[in-house]
């Protein structure tokens, strides 16, 4: 039998895909020809921002080497590109970047011509150093102009152009995103998820205009683009500007075909052109149902259907697909899907669970009992669920009042082992970059002897390529293989700028005697010249809680809370929390207070949950004049130090009170106020049982008792309560310092940067905590003499801050 001519134009992620689908269904049917513009084999263009940001390498992320294509009798011609097709003597014509020429007859063609980057029409497009954020010379390009150049400028607050600055960042530029809306990823997310989104990325060093049009590109002397001017006359600088404005898809070809394009190639549900039968489109070009996908789920949909009609087998239809979006930033986790957004007639109902403090935002919106939109900010565990019920559209009045809480929460699936992957049905996808299902992974697991997550990847490409879908294919491992399956180590290192953990970052720097960021880069061989916004805040702790006497705070590795003093608020605007020293202040203070109030006019006054005044809406401009007038200590509110300690009125007022808790709190704070340490510290002391500080949920907790003091450590509040684990007994307020402060510089020194004490507790074990403090005294009291030492000479911050009349220019918040 006589081979048909399959010629394929396009060799990217959606049409090599229709060509692994085809020869799963009939691997003799056609002699096949690719002809690719890209010099490369086909590559996951998903994971171009992690190769931009130095987290892999291109090789990392080949999806098809060239050897796949000569295994499978696939002639590839890359570096071609298909100049015109004769759609009545079938023939492809193209030519080679060497100027070659080529043309191949077929039986059926498929255009897999992706898609174009928009480039806004402004003076100035085409100037040296302006670039698309497209593809792999896109993001060479970009790569070269960091390793030369030092201010970026990216347009477009989307999806894409947040990976292109968040790479470009890590590559240590420094990076102004200009987005001509309101909040950022405004297709992918509401206001209140945009928001957060702007300001944790504001805290990693990133720049943002909003609201913002940009007018004009300027050109230096030499040529190459060096200012962006936006329409409100605000001049930036920059030697590279990233359009990430938007996608088109590619129709020029197909125009010059004549088919028929509108907005996209036009094709059928069997995506067939409506032009001409032998011709298919699929991916970022075609237009179905007045859609252009442009992500990759939907067109892995879109090849399995085109796969099954090239076969001819002809049993399948494409109807369309519900998209979601998970942003790809390191240590961002976002999820949204289906309508989101809601509707104003009164027709959908949304279900809203906000905690903006501890970074976590979920909405759910529902019409008649279904589930039909998604936004997670924070905690994104349960978006394949939502998204699964999203596509079944299933009535969930059953379990509305547990949809918040996530699938773990419904019925006691929460407590089986592997409950999530033995509830999925074989036909429920797993992997949504790669359109895997539960179904094809169990059976490559069983077939083929998988028992490593490694192995999974190549053979099914699952969690190959976001990973997002990691923990969930280790779990139909264990699954399917149960005691066999071989665990993937969790190394887990500190950041992608290194392979190294947490724990060998603090050893290095305590055996090797590194005192500076620069020395623990070289000696650790840090794959980034200048690290980045995970790393260096890390580093920064790691060396002045090692070597408070020699290593000096580095201001810009720390988050912008800490460079500021202050905590950002959502509108660009600080808030100024003054210390009260165990929750007690005096009319002279609360005077001071209210005249700065009324002198800056700062809008909101409140008293926090931890007996604190908070001043909401202070100006940049004004921190140092506000800090100056109030005359108080810094709270350090903003900090990941000692914020606050919690007590209550004790024995000295309460007919209750068995000891004076507001004396020993008061003590407490004034010894340790000026502690840094892994994340926020809190603590609690109550008068008596009664607890009414809630000593019980404090990192450390304090609670008196007829012979004096009952501790308790590693407490939490927020969304997730751990109650505190007791300690030990006390007698004295002397022991209640020197047990506390020798608890606090343990984790100073042992804890991992952003690790809570509930945490640490955990990992290192109650019983060496025991051991290191209770069973240890001159350990415990080396410990309590090492941070005495170390706060000797800490300044407050504010003070320091009046004294240099530091220009509050150097605050960058997020601009709006």
């Amino acid at each position: 039998m006589k081979r048909l001519q399959l010629v394929m134009v396009g060799n990217g992620m959606a049409g090599v895909r229709t060509l692994e689908e085809l020869l799963k269904l009939n691997r003799e049917l056609y002699d096949i020809t690719v002809f690719g513009a890209e010099p490369h084999p086909n590559y996951n263009r998903i994971l171009l921002s992690p190769v931009l940001a130095g987290e892999q390498h291109f090789e990392d992320i080949i999806l098809n080497p060239m050897s796949w294509y000569e295994e499978n009798r696939i002639t590839l011609h890359a570096g071609w590109t298909v100049t015109a097709v004769d759609r009545v003597k079938r023939m492809v014509h193209a030519v080679s970047a060497q100027g070659e020429k080529k043309s191949v007859p077929y039986d059926r063609l498929v255009l897999a011509t992706g898609s174009t980057p928009f480039m806004l029409p402004i003076p100035g497009r085409d100037l040296d150093g302006v670039l698309a954020y497209r593809d792999m010379a896109d993001t060479q390009a970009m790569m070269d102009a960091a390793r030369q150049y030092k201010q970026a400028v990216v347009i477009g607050g989307g999806l894409l152009g947040l990976e292109a600055a968040n790479g470009l960042m890590k590559r240590g530029m420094d990076v102004t995103v200009v987005h001509v809306s309101e909040w950022l990823m405004e297709r992918q997310l509401d206001r209140t998820a945009g928001e957060l989104l702007a300001q944790s990325l504001s805290a990693r060093g990133l720049k943002f205009r909003l609201n913002a049009h940009t007018q004009a590109l300027e050109a230096d002397a030499n040529g190459r683009v060096a200012t962006v001017i936006l329409k409100d006359g605000s001049r930036l600088p920059a030697q590279l500007v990233v359009m990430a404005v938007g996608i088109r898809p590619q129709t020029a070809l197909a125009e010059h075909m004549r088919l028929h394009c509108d907005r996209g190639i036009v094709v059928t549900d069997t995506l067939q052109t409506i032009t001409d039968p032998r011709i298919y489109a699929v991916g970022e070009c075609a237009n179905h149902r007045g859609i252009a996908y442009g992500l990759v789920a939907p067109l892995f949909e879109q090849g399995k259907v085109l796969a099954n009609h090239l076969a001819e087998l002809g049993i399948s239809r494409y109807l369309g697909s519900l998209t979601s979006t998970k942003l790809k930033v390191t240590g961002i986790d976002l999820f949204s899907a289906g309508d989101f957004m809601g509707s104003d007639d009164g027709s959908t109902e949304e279900i809203v669970l906000s905690d903006t403090h501890e970074g976590v935002y979920k909405k759910l919106v529902l019409r008649d009992n279904q589930l039909i939109g998604a936004c997670l900010y924070g905690e994104t565990v349960d978006g394949s669920w939502y998204f699964k019920l999203l596509r079944e559209g299933r009535n969930v009045a059953d379990i509305r009042d547990k949809l918040m809480f996530g699938e773990s929460n419904i019925g006691d699936s929460g407590h089986q082992g592997h409950s999530q992957a033995a509830a999925m049905q074989n036909s429920d996808e797993v992997c949504g970059c790669n359109g895997v299902t539960k179904g094809t992974i169990c059976q490559a697991i069983q077939e083929k002897g998988l028992f490593t997550l490694d192995e999974v990847r190549k053979h099914t490409k699952a969690s190959a390529s976001c990973g997002s879908c990691t923990g969930l294919v280790e779990q139909l491992l264990m699954f399917t293989v149960g005691g066999d399956y071989s665990a993937t180590p969790k190394l887990k290192p500190l950041c992608t700028c290194t392979e190294h953990g947490h724990q060998a970052v603090r050893e290095a720097i305590r055996d090797h005697h590194l005192v500076t960021i620069a020395q623990v880069m070289s000696f650790m061989e840090w794959r980034t010249p200048n690290g980045c916004a995970t790393c260096r805040p890390a580093l920064n702790y790691y060396l002045i809680s090692t070597w408070p006497k020699e290593a000096r705070d580095d201001p810009q590795s720390r988050l912008i809370n800490e460079r500021s003093h202050a905590n950002i608020q959502k509108d660009g605007t600080y808030s100024v929390v003054p210390r009260m020293w165990g929750g007690e202040t005096s009319a002279a203070e609360l005077r001071r207070i209210a005249d700065v109030v009324d002198k800056y006019q700062i809008p909101t006054v409140k008293v926090t949950g931890g007996q604190r005044i908070d001043l909401l809406g202070v100006k940049k401009e004004d921190l140092i004049a506000v800090w100056r007038d109030l005359d108080m200590p810094s709270g350090h509110a903003y900090a990941k130090a000692l914020r606050t300690v919690k007590t209550c009125v004790g024995s000295e007022w309460c007919r209750m009170g068995t000891q004076d808790s507001t004396s020993m709190g008061k003590s407490l704070e004034r010894a340790m106020w000026r502690m840094y340490a892994p994340h926020k510290v809190k603590f609690a002391v109550s008068g008596c049982p009664r607890n009414c500080a809630e000593s019980g949920i404090k990192d450390v907790g304090i609670i008196g008792v007829d012979s004096g003091w009952e501790m308790y450590i590693a407490g939490n509040g927020g969304i997730k309560t751990e109650v505190a684990h007791f300690f030990t007994k006390l007698k004295t307020a002397e022991e209640v310092l020197e047990y506390t402060g020798a608890f606090m510089q343990l984790y100073r020194e042992e804890g991992w940067y952003l690790e809570r004490t509930v945490h640490y507790v955990n990992r290192v074990g109650l019983d060496h905590v025991k051991q290191r403090i209770l069973e240890d005294a001159a350990g415990r009291q080396s410990l309590w003499a090492r941070l005495q030492d170390a706060l000797q000479d800490e300044p407050d911050p504010w003070v320091d801050l009046i004294k240099a009349q530091v220009d509050t220019r150097q605050f960058v918040p997020l601009t709006i």
